[in-house]
């Protein structure tokens, strides 16, 4: 297990600095882990009694992005809170004004609802799963209080939930429960039309396939893409982005292959382009491989591979399901790896 420096209220360096997003990254971002005002709900009286407007003080803190439940997030209180709250605030940089102001939770269990300035700007439930806010009509000149009300009934077990505990402490396979904000937090700028998601499908024979979809699309728009192989552009696509879908095929002459020895990777660029130029980038990467199974045997590229497989729980003592950092996620597979 790899060792954090514990994080000290106040500290400027925000836990989990690094980009949340490695596969669809923008330049511009703002980290929004770190100290966020806190308080439990427990009889649910937050909404009734307007918890979002700003007129009731959290009396807690927490380290955001460690759930209650663990001690990295400050509080480490294994006791059944289902409301929880938090509070913080965003002030984006001069440089972002005129720019749509997207806000990214990476995780919140189980229910969630954000506000801004007291505006309710999104709704999500699932645990595991990422989502985002338009909150730019919510900001008052670039800023803004952020509140976040997070729901996951301990008791209720229709949530999917893993192997979360649902009684007071945590017995026999099952861990302790996560609740609230449990991933990265963090807010970018992008363009009026922008880039909202791809998928990128490389395969052996050297075709890679990038489908795109496009916010607010704009006609004489055209979606762009270079693939690059250790520094060097080694094939490059383009095609018309007129509708909320844009698709572009292009071919890599003799890729090289990836695997788990040598896991090569190819840089990919996106680009959304207009009559005036360049308006949203996007960066992100790929491998080129083909899984299969053949006569029983699971085949990689061609070659048979035999399989020692290890359950990687993904808990963590001091943080539970968030990773204390990049170098914790790294450790489990090169031990893994070392092990055979």
């Amino acid at each position: 297990m790899s060792v954090s420096v514990p994080h000290q209220q106040g500290d400027q360096t925000p836990p989990r600095p690094e980009y949340p997003r490695p596969q669809f990254v923008r330049p511009e971002w703002l980290n929004l882990n770190g100290d966020w005002h806190f308080e439990f709900d427990d009889h649910d009286r937050g909404v009734t009694e307007d918890w979002s407007n700003g007129a009731r003080v959290f009396q807690k803190t927490i380290l955001v992005p460690f759930s209650f439940e663990t001690p990295m997030s400050g509080i480490g209180d294994l006791s059944f809170h289902p409301c929880v709250w938090y509070r913080r605030e965003i002030r984006t940089p001069e440089q972002w004004k005129g720019k749509q102001i997207l806000l990214h939770f990476g995780a919140v269990d189980y229910r969630a609802t954000v506000w801004i300035n007291g505006i309710v700007v999104g709704t999500h439930e699932g645990g595991h799963s990422p989502f985002y806010c338009n909150i730019t009509r919510a900001l008052a000149n670039g800023r803004g209080e952020i509140v976040v009300r997070a729901e996951d009934p301990p008791t209720d077990r229709y949530i999917p939930r893993g192997k979360q505990h649902w009684e007071e402490q945590p017995a026999s396979i099952f861990y302790a429960r996560t609740t609230g904000i449990w991933q990265s937090v963090w807010a970018e700028p992008v363009p009026d039309s922008y880039l909202d998601s791809v998928r990128i499908t490389p395969r052996t024979n050297g075709t890679l396939t990038v489908d795109a979809r496009v916010v607010n699309p704009q006609v004489a728009q055209s979606f762009q893409i270079a693939v690059s192989w250790q520094g060097n552009v080694v094939a490059t696509g383009i095609s018309l982005a007129d509708g909320p879908r844009a698709c572009v095929e292009t071919e890599i002459e003799n890729p090289h292959l990836w695997s788990p020895d040598d896991p090569a990777l190819y840089d990919v660029a996106m680009e959304l382009h207009g009559p005036a130029g360049l308006i949203d980038k996007v960066d992100s990467y790929c491998g080129f491989r083909a899984i299969s199974i053949q006569n029983g045997r699971v085949v990689l590229n061609g070659e048979p591979l035999y399989l020692k497989t290890v359950l990687d729980q993904g808990y963590w003592p001091q943080s539970n399901l968030t990773p204390p950092d990049d170098e914790a996620i790294q450790y489990d597979i090169r031990i893994a790896k070392e092990m055979g």
